[in-house]
């Protein structure tokens, strides 16, 4: 949302067509046993997503908030082992 709102004009709020910020993936609802299969499911847009959103220009692919989704956090290093 931050994206859309620093970009409107390439988050097509003025003219759709215009639109070169990727769709984010919606959320899938589910209950606690089925968190595995749901993230496996959403492994393929996920990727397809991040995949999009780099390669759009570097005033977009390099901006704060695009390195601030990707920056490593400690559970990254370390994830729980639930």
């Amino acid at each position: 949302m931050q994206m859309l709102d620093k970009f409107p004009m390439e988050g097509g709020q003025k003219d759709p067509k215009q639109r070169i910020i990727p769709f984010l993936p919606g959320k899938i609802l589910f209950r606690r046993s089925h968190i595995r299969d749901v993230a496996v499911k959403r492994l393929i847009p996920i990727d397809e997503y991040c995949k999009a959103l780099i390669q759009l220009p570097p005033y977009i692919s390099q901006c704060e908030e695009v390195l601030q989704f990707f920056e490593t956090r400690p559970d990254d290093l370390s994830p729980p082992k639930e």
